[in-house]
């Protein structure tokens, strides 16, 4: 996977080159992901889904993450990011079913990984109930499914609340799936931008309130 090839960019979005994954990461080249948030419906509450990052990952494991995202390769176009929905939660979403969200920057940094992003976000709204979704994780990159309620989201993306009450299920070892009923902190989720985290909070609830 590292050595795979990713179109990098200035930080105008001009593209300027190719380079591998690793170096991509090592550098910190900006480069383009494919970002994808679920929402769907339960007595007329609307909720966002995140997934639970696999144990295996490099990068952020067991943490909490947008819905299905994934890096655009450098022969690939935007459109060939829904493969992401297909291949990490096993549902068969056609690219015209998604609303674009615009491209965000959206930036993550540790010791020895700069990951500077040019994503495309889209939200695929659903006004089905979690239930009603057949997931089938692609479990060396996702161990788990749960929803949150949209509202508690937003607040916690504005800093107004620090913990949500999420539901949904984990894939033990065994393959069992688990229920999940947990309060979490921020400590439990990827650590984007808080300017990323607004960005996209806003752009879903327009998106909502048509």
């Amino acid at each position: 996977m590292e050595t795979e090839t990713l179109t990098i960019f200035d930080h105008q979005h001009q593209p300027i080159g190719v380079a591998s994954r690793g170096e991509v990461h090592r550098v910190g080249h900006w480069h383009e992901t494919f970002q994808c948030w679920l929402t769907g419906q339960e007595n007329g509450v609307d909720m966002i889904y995140f997934q639970i990052r696999s144990a295996g990952k490099k990068d952020y494991p067991n943490l909490l993450d947008i819905t299905a995202a994934g890096h655009l390769l450098s022969d690939e176009t935007v459109q060939d990011g829904v493969r992401e929905v297909q291949e990490e939660l096993g549902i068969d979403v056609s690219f015209d079913e998604l609303v674009s969200l615009g491209v965000i920057e959206n930036c993550l940094r540790r010791e020895g990984f700069i990951d500077n992003e040019f994503s495309h976000v889209f939200l695929y709204p659903s006004k089905n109930a979690f239930e009603d979704f057949s997931f089938k994780l692609q479990k060396e990159e996702v161990s788990g499914m749960v929803r949150v309620e949209f509202g508690s989201f937003y607040q916690f993306c504005f800093g107004e609340v620090d913990e949500l009450v999420v539901d949904g299920f984990e894939i033990g070892e065994d393959g069992e799936k688990i229920a999940i009923h947990q309060t979490l902190g921020r400590e439990r989720f990827v650590p984007h931008q808080r300017s990323y985290w607004e960005r996209v909070a806003t752009l879903i609830r327009e998106q909502l309130e048509l």
